[in-house]
């Protein structure tokens, strides 16, 4: 395709209030395919992530988006323009948070984002201005003269969310924006995001390993081994698997599990944790179940279908045991 032909299909790609458009994305590393023939719509406004384990593909798909990385193949036009015809377009229009942090920890909060002001040209006036506001966003005013390096996770976390935003990007990305930081943290992180939704009207593209997080986005698509092999909102995602986990603690749990899968017809297995097992509406099944057992039942728990059980329903294992460090392989006798 030559370069007119390619700028007349991003423009086409660009119409329909789209943020994000890819299409066929592939990264190589050698002979390691990070990322395989990805497509992707993000339309303008939405919260979208992407959920996999750590080495997924999540942080080179962004790197190609942020034009950081060039692809090996395919398209991708962000905020209307294409990554590979228009890569300064394209960063004049995006926000950045990086998954590890890169403020200035010897400058002040202030200081930080009044450089990153000059990097985009931003007059002086209005980037003073402009601070402020941020600042205020975050709740970072009375910080504004404080060295970063005094700062909390937390707080650098949330005033990097501030840089990525002083310009006043259409498209906000955020790689890993909670990792390393506290439950409590974390939840005030996502209320700033979702303020800066409502009050700038930007896109937010997130990528993630964290269930609990993704749940907060329009949409999420899953992403494993550089492949995407399953998108929805986080509700669809949870319906294709449609029936509830219910666990259960009794005086003898291998013959509960027998006496589910002969009187009830269920699929069910014992194991050091109890007797699971998975049945449409679990809440009222539990009676019939603790009826017709003919062991004593000590403790029952029911739980929906969850962002976990999509990924093992799709990749045949749970996103914690795809984040789990192999095993180191035990050395066999010397012969």
């Amino acid at each position: 395709m030559n370069t007119g032909d390619r700028r007349t299909s991003a423009s086409s790609l660009a119409e329909g209030g789209l943020a994000v458009v890819a299409r066929g994305l592939r990264k190589v590393y050698g002979a390691r395919e990070a990322v395989v023939d990805l497509d992707l719509t993000v339309p303008t406004g939405e919260i979208f992530g992407f959920l996999g384990p750590n080495g997924a593909g999540k942080s080179t798909t962004i790197g190609m988006l942020t034009t950081l990385l060039r692809p090996s193949a395919g398209r991708a036009v962000v905020a209307g323009h294409d990554v590979l015809d228009e890569p300064g377009e394209v960063r004049r229009r995006i926000g950045l948070v990086f998954q590890e942090t890169t403020l200035d920890a010897d400058l002040t909060a202030a200081e930080n984002l009044r450089f990153h002001a000059d990097l985009f040209g931003l007059p002086r006036r209005r980037a003073r201005e402009t601070i402020a506001a941020m600042l205020d966003l975050v709740d970072l005013t009375e910080r504004r003269n404080s060295p970063v390096r005094t700062f909390s996770g937390g707080m650098r976390r949330r005033l990097e969310m501030a840089r990525g935003l002083l310009h006043t990007p259409r498209v906000l990305f955020l790689d890993e924006p909670t990792t390393g930081l506290d439950p409590q943290t974390r939840a005030s992180i996502w209320e700033y995001l979702h303020r800066m939704r409502r009050e700038q009207g930007i896109t937010i593209f997130l990528t993630t390993h964290h269930l609990e997080e993704a749940e907060h986005c329009d949409r999420i698509a899953i992403i494993d081994h550089g492949d995407v092999v399953a998108s929805g909102s986080p509700a669809r995602l949870r319906a294709i698997v449609g029936d509830d986990l219910v666990a259960l603690r009794t005086g003898d749990d291998a013959k509960a599990a027998l006496a589910v899968r002969e009187r009830f017809g269920l699929d069910a297995s014992a194991d050091p944790d109890g007797v699971r097992l998975r049945v449409g509406d679990g809440a009222a099944f539990v009676p019939r179940l603790c009826a017709g057992l003919g062991v004593p039942v000590h403790s029952v728990t029911v739980t929906p279908p969850s962002l976990d059980d999509v990924f093992l329903h799709y990749t045949g294992r749970t996103i914690r045991e795809a984040d789990a460090p192999a095993r180191p392989a035990v050395p066999g006798p010397r012969r």
